[in-house]
């Protein structure tokens, strides 16, 4: 996996390439700390992934990344946000960053976040997750994780992997028609509006655990 980074400091940048490049499969391809700077290089070495910093100076990583996208660049985002915003999140996600994680995550999260990404999964920061939705998740909650039937619980924890229907029934030996079943029940019982929302909850619940190898 070729790996870019877009760091607004240096020695931020410098050991998050030491770690990576530590790992077989990693591949550093540039380093930078202006949007400017990246394009002129990513362009050239086409990374897979772009790590990028959420503050560029005085700009925005998701007009930094909006403009990458326009002049042509063709990879995948993970934005390193300090953040704890939903409306950050939100942004995120509408355009189509494949992750989004704290600057305070440990050097092996960020490895598996990239193993995720690697197959076309997004990977979400836990501690992230949980800081923005611990507010909601005590707020008029009408049911709780208690309210769902075992088979409901298995699926929202895969939903928080970022699984589909097609992978969670593979996963849990069911049919995609009986997935869809027990994704109506986790949104309508967690009163949740959509699976992001339902990935968010499971996340946030504890429900999920990755195992980083």
């Amino acid at each position: 996996m070729r790996v870019g980074i877009v760091m607004s400091h240096p020695l931020m940048s410098k050991g998050l390439a030491a770690v990576l490049s530590q790992q077989e499969n990693i591949e550093i391809v540039g380093e930078a700390e202006h949007l400017e700077e990246a394009l002129s290089n990513l362009v050239v070495t086409e990374p897979d992934v772009v790590i990028i910093d959420s503050q560029l100076g005085l700009r925005s990583c998701f007009d930094s990344i909006e403009e990458a996208k326009f002049k042509g660049l063709n990879c995948k985002f993970i934005v390193l946000s300090s953040t704890t915003t939903i409306a950050d999140f939100e942004r995120a996600k509408a355009l189509g960053v494949a992750g989004y994680m704290s600057k305070r995550i440990l050097p092996e999260e960020i490895v598996h976040a990239l193993a995720m990404i690697q197959k076309g999964r997004t990977y979400y920061d836990t501690t992230l997750l949980e800081e923005m939705m611990t507010p909601k998740l005590h707020y008029a909650r009408p049911n709780t994780v208690e309210s769902l039937t075992p088979k409901e619980t298995e699926v929202l924890m895969e939903l928080g992997k970022g699984l589909s229907n097609r992978e969670i029934a593979k996963t849990l030996f069911i049919t995609e028609y009986t997935v869809k079943k027990h994704v109506s029940q986790v949104l309508g019982k967690l009163t949740l509006t959509d699976r992001t929302q339902a990935a968010l909850y499971a996340n946030a619940a504890g429900l999920v655990k990755y195992v980083v190898n």
